[in-house]
């Protein structure tokens, strides 16, 4: 069968990236499009994930994200009409599955994050979802839609990863500073809460104050770079602080950190399944996987300006041993949903186009 996977976010393409040699190993078809925004294109690129660029991001005006999804739905129709897949599949596409369910196609959204606001023509026919958000409102009202995996959706990818030195050495980092990988807030989002700009900015001020610590800085686009650097000087002063020039392996990045402080989800948790010390900004409603996290002492949330300096600990840990690489069962349990999904839907379609016969009649 052909599957459509759509890649609409920087995190979608080493989430897929398994799922998609597992697929293409069990003999389907993966067709896939990618959105020029934040770094998808370029991640792409970097591990070897061809695809075909279709429509851009549109900033976070509300008309222009609206006008931005009705747009890139429509330019992705000469691909679909092409492709014709048996099932599209994403980690939140709006724009693949409002086209594909005008088009009649079934869609798979696997997602993790249960607040995210969906208008009723781009909920999906299916998701998939980690065990923690089983009791959750989530966008598909039958439950006998819903289907689980173990663990979190870093698992899937983070199972596979092995440290290269190189990164390194290539933003100078050195065994004597005390490395913080730090994400901004995304405040193009619609869920974006303004008290997080306020925790980041207070941790950046701390790091920028304290000797011997140095901070990879990963901003989301070039628009946030920019205004950082317009409204805070004062951080990029010093050689303490550092943009990559280019996209990076960021679980290779979290793994030369001594601790992550982001006000994303997903470094959140990639920090977490490799077992590094991560503290969380985000100040949106709190996700049922970050609420598991959190009681299992594997992310720390920060709530107020004050807990910045009380709760992060700025300290190095150990490095020399690899990362735990036990088999996870998220990557298996996913695959065997999209399998179960094409079956039930193959199945459905062929009662839909049965012609009773004469004797029936």
């Amino acid at each position: 069968m052909k599957i459509w996977i759509d890649l609409d976010n920087t995190p979608h393409v080493p989430f897929f990236k398994p799922i998609i040699r597992e697929l293409e190993r069990r003999g389907h078809t993966v067709a896939i499009t990618a959105r020029d925004a934040f770094q998808v294109c370029e991640m792409a690129e970097r591990l070897g994930v061809s695809y075909t660029k279709v429509g851009r991001h549109y900033g976070k005006n509300s008309f222009l994200k609206v006008w931005g999804l009705g747009l890139r739905s429509a330019q992705l129709v000469p691909f679909v009409m092409q492709e014709r897949p048996a099932l599209a599949l994403s980690h939140g596409s709006r724009a693949q599955i409002l086209l594909s369910n005008l088009l009649r196609i079934p869609t798979v959204l696997i997602m993790d994050y249960e607040h995210v606001q969906t208008p009723p023509l781009v909920r999906p026919r299916w998701e998939i979802v980690p065990d923690a958000l089983v009791r959750e409102n989530l966008h598909c009202k039958t439950k006998e839609r819903i289907r689980t995996y173990s663990g979190i959706k870093e698992d899937v990818y983070a199972a596979e990863f092995k440290p290269d030195a190189g990164l390194a050495q290539e933003l100078q980092l050195n065994g004597s500073q005390i490395v913080a990988t730090v994400r901004p807030p995304a405040n193009e989002a619609h869920y974006h809460n303004p008290e997080s700009d306020k925790l980041f900015a207070e941790f950046m001020n701390w790091i920028c104050e304290t000797p011997g610590i140095k901070a990879v800085l990963l901003p989301r686009n070039k628009g946030q770079e920019a205004q950082m650097r317009q409204q805070s000087p004062h951080w990029f002063k010093q050689s303490n602080v550092v943009i990559p020039k280019k996209a990076v392996d960021g679980l290779n990045l979290l793994w030369h950190s001594d601790l992550v402080v982001s006000g994303g989800g997903t470094m959140n948790r990639e920090a977490a399944a490799l077992g590094i010390p991560v503290y969380s900004i985000f100040r949106g409603k709190t996700g049922a996987v970050d609420r598991q996290l959190e009681s299992e002492g594997r992310l720390t949330m920060i709530q107020s300006v004050a807990e910045v300096k009380t709760k992060i600990a700025l300290k190095p840990r150990l490095k020399h041993h690899s990362p735990e690489a036990r088999p996870r069962k998220a990557l298996q349990d996913i695959i065997h949903h999209v399998e179960e999904i094409l079956r039930a839907e193959c199945r459905q379609a062929v009662r839909l186009t049965t012609v009773p016969s004469a004797t029936n009649v």
